[in-house]
């Protein structure tokens, strides 16, 4: 009698063992840290920022300029034939430039791993979005003194005019690739805390 009640006693904890017991206070997730990321986050707004610099400036140099010949005596000017198509290639040419520097700002940021998450990622979108326009603005004034003319044309001479940019819109290419970037490294990732306690 007491060996089968010993044996129920050992079969019903047997069976207990095997049954999960429901948490009810799961683990919390990492929390976003805030306060302690705010400074890089400053840093690395402003440095990101920075890029447009060299962006505009290698911009100037590669983007190409367009032929144009003088038809009047007031200096206005008229494009040669085909010459019109570099108006497209300035802008494909920044876009190019801007979607490196985006790259480069996503790449860059992700390797700060005790800073990874998103206060420092808004920093890093926002700071291509700055150098992608502020290149926008120095790219043409690089590219005016590049093409600059000394003196009036004659009527009917071929001049080099100096590239342009014709649509707002190419500033974001570099924050949406700083974007694409982050997140695929963050999926690739597939840590909680994206790795930051093993900096």
């Amino acid at each position: 009698m007491v060996e089968s009640a010993g044996k129920a006693a050992h079969r019903s904890s047997a069976v207990a063992d095997t049954w999960s017991v429901p948490v009810l206070f799961p683990p919390q997730r990492p929390r976003v840290v805030v306060k302690a990321d705010l400074l890089p986050a400053v840093s690395v707004l402003s440095t990101a920022a920075l890029l447009g610099i060299p962006l505009g400036w290698l911009w100037s140099l590669l983007a190409p300029p367009q032929q144009v010949r003088v038809i009047s005596a007031d200096g206005r000017l008229v494009p040669l034939e085909l010459e019109s198509w570099h108006r497209f290639d300035d802008l494909a040419v920044f876009g190019f430039l801007a979607m490196a520097t985006g790259l480069l700002i996503g790449l860059v940021v992700w390797f700060l791993r005790e800073r990874r998450g998103p206060v420092v990622f808004v920093a890093a979108v926002g700071g291509a979005l700055l150098a992608a326009w502020l290149g926008t603005q120095m790219g043409p004034a690089f590219a005016n003194a590049r093409y600059s003319v000394e003196a009036p044309p004659a009527l009917g001479a071929v001049i080099a005019q100096a590239p342009r940019l014709e649509s707002g819109w190419v500033v974001l290419a570099a924050p949406v690739l700083t974007c694409l970037v982050y997140a695929l490294m963050t999926a690739w990732n597939g840590r909680e805390d994206l790795g930051r306690r093993l900096g």
